[in-house]
């Protein structure tokens, strides 16, 4: 007959750890479940949570240096596949799983990466549509960051010099994949933003798997996007990828051609545009004349039908027509006066002494006296007799 030996409690829980322990089948097993009660120490970095099914519950830990290689962050409710090691935690007297690695189940550890951070960033507004930027309407200076030997970069190029050749385009070469990528990335907005030195940015690739555009979905890229003082056009991949660096962007192109096409408008259709300015300025120039024209020839029936020019030629020529009168009478009174002076004139003359001495008269004066009867002298008298050609001396002998 055995005798039961008597266990403590942590002898017990020592006991079945160590058997769990020696069993080779628990050492490396991989679980799937559902996350729950998930629970990050921040100081320690541990990461605690159950495992659950529809009917049983497990609990887990994963350790910091665990933790430190996931590449997506453990939420409730979370399917997933885990490899861990069934070990006993002897103070409570539970097994639990020490979990080593994780994976979402049914969906890539990167499609769940992006959507997290996308979830992430978003809540801290680096999407907000009052933050993005304006794109100018022609940039003089068009910074491109990029492969320098990719696809992408010509067709950026071949749209750029054909729709507006006179935008001067400063490259910064990058990697667009692998690990050295992002950092370059970032450093070459941060370069374009501190200097000023584009009036707009293109920043993209072509096109490839999630693996190969992973570089534009880091986190210090989007932050570095967000902060850019120039606006930035995302054109990463194809159409139908999408990128954390085309949530932030000031605004999404499906293409880096289309990029192109966003950033600097069509040179032709500026010169159109300028043409029809002038057409419509010409128009409205001469229509303005037409108008001023139009209220001048009213201003100036106006003026004539109040102008007292018609006044003034009637007055001229009543002054004219007076004034003619004026001369004619003036001219009859002339005509008038004259015949009567000259009928006076003839009158007088007739009665001139001298026209009388022309006639044979003689005129005889006594002294100063005119002698007018023979009672105006006496014998002695000396008489002066004038005639028409001269005087004559007598003296009164009787």
């Amino acid at each position: 007959m055995i005798t039961p030996k008597v266990f403590t409690v942590s002898q017990l829980n020592a006991h079945i750890g160590s058997m769990i322990a020696a069993d080779p089948a628990l050492q490396v097993i991989f679980i799937e479940g559902e996350l729950s009660n998930v629970r990050l120490n921040n100081q320690s970095g541990h990461l605690y949570f159950s495992l659950k099914d529809s009917k049983s519950v497990v609990r887990a830990v994963m350790f910091s240096w665990s933790v430190k290689n996931l590449r997506f962050r453990p939420e409730d409710g979370m399917k997933v596949i885990m490899r861990a090691q069934v070990t006993v935690y002897e103070p409570m007297g539970q097994y639990q799983l020490k979990v080593e690695d994780m994976q979402p189940d049914g969906v890539g550890v990167l499609a769940l990466q992006l959507e997290q951070l996308k979830k992430k960033l978003d809540k801290e507004g680096l999407f907000d549509p009052s933050h993005k930027q304006s794109i100018p309407a022609m940039p003089r200076t068009i910074g491109v960051i990029t492969s320098p030997t990719g696809a992408a970069l010509r067709d950026i190029m071949d749209i750029l010099s054909r729709r507006y050749p006179c935008a001067e385009v400063v490259l910064a070469p990058v990697l667009v994949q692998g690990d050295g990528a992002p950092a370059q990335l970032i450093n070459a907005v941060n370069t374009f933003s501190e200097n000023r030195a584009a009036d707009v940015i293109i920043i993209g690739r072509g096109g490839g798997s999630m693996e190969d555009l992973w570089a534009f979905n880091d986190e210090g890229l989007a932050r570095a996007i967000y902060d850019c003082r120039i606006p930035v056009i995302s054109a990463v991949g194809h159409e139908t990828d999408v990128t954390i660096c085309d949530f932030v962007a000031d605004l999404r192109a499906p293409t880096p051609s289309a990029a192109a096409e966003l950033a600097v408008p069509n040179g032709r259709d500026l010169i159109d545009s300028a043409y029809a300015m002038i057409r419509e300025a010409a128009a409205s120039v001469n229509a303005k004349i037409a108008l001023a024209q139009s209220d001048t020839d009213k201003m100036t029936q106006l003026v004539l039908a109040r102008s007292p020019e018609p006044m003034m030629d009637n007055y001229i020529e009543l002054v004219d027509s007076l004034y003619e009168r004026a001369e004619n009478a003036e001219n009859n009174q002339l005509r008038i006066t004259t015949a009567s002076a000259q009928e006076l004139f003839s009158k007088v003359e007739a009665l001139s002494p001298v026209a009388v001495l022309n006639r044979g008269f003689a005129r005889l004066m006594n002294g100063d006296a005119d002698v007018t009867s023979v009672t105006d002298v006496k014998a002695g008298d000396d008489l002066r007799i004038t005639l028409k050609d001269g005087d004559i001396r007598a003296v009164v002998a009787d």
